[in-house]
């Protein structure tokens, strides 16, 4: 394992799905979207994103449900069977959206492991929510290059090379 990969567990509230990651998130958002309030029932989500194919169902069963989103383009959650518990969503990114999950980080076995990065839609955060100084935070969304690491994009290239669309 190189200094990238880390295996990190986690799962639904019932323990019937289980799921595991060997690679570290490419970039982890909070984000204050009404959407996300009102598909997590509280004040914003922790979304850590990774490729899709380094996410490995260890056991149970998913089932994905497409929810409306702000943009209109929908987005997919990944829930458990059981439980309903959301795992993961799949947002459609340019056509990347099955390339690339967000994972709950509250559904990892220690989420304290990842913070966000970067703070996003705060123009319709909580108001009882204070941002720390030192992450960025920007109204709506973000320019690529100024949040994510250059290993990171690197990343997202080889999904972009990979689906023939290029969205950075």
């Amino acid at each position: 394992m190189n200094d990238q990969e880390k295996t990190v567990e986690g799962g639904c509230i019932c323990g019937n799905t289980r799921f595991e990651t060997t690679m570290e998130p490419m970039v982890v958002h909070g984000c204050h979207c009404r959407g996300c309030q009102r598909n997590s029932g509280t004040a914003f989500a922790i979304n850590a994103l990774f490729e899709a194919d380094k996410v490995k169902l260890l056991s149970g069963e998913i089932e994905e449900i497409t929810v409306p989103t702000p943009s209109g383009k929908g987005q997919i959650i990944a829930r458990c069977s059981k439980c309903k518990t959301a795992l993961w969503s799949n947002y459609s990114m340019g056509g990347l959206n099955k390339r690339i999950r967000f994972i709950r980080v509250g559904t990892l076995d220690n989420p304290d492991l990842f913070s966000p990065d970067v703070h996003i839609f705060t123009t319709t955060k909580h108001p009882l929510v204070q941002l720390p100084q030192d992450v960025p935070a920007v109204d709506i969304f973000y320019k690529w290059n100024e949040v994510w690491t250059q290993n990171s994009l690197d990343r997202l290239r080889v999904l972009e090379d990979e689906a023939g669309i290029w969205i950075t």
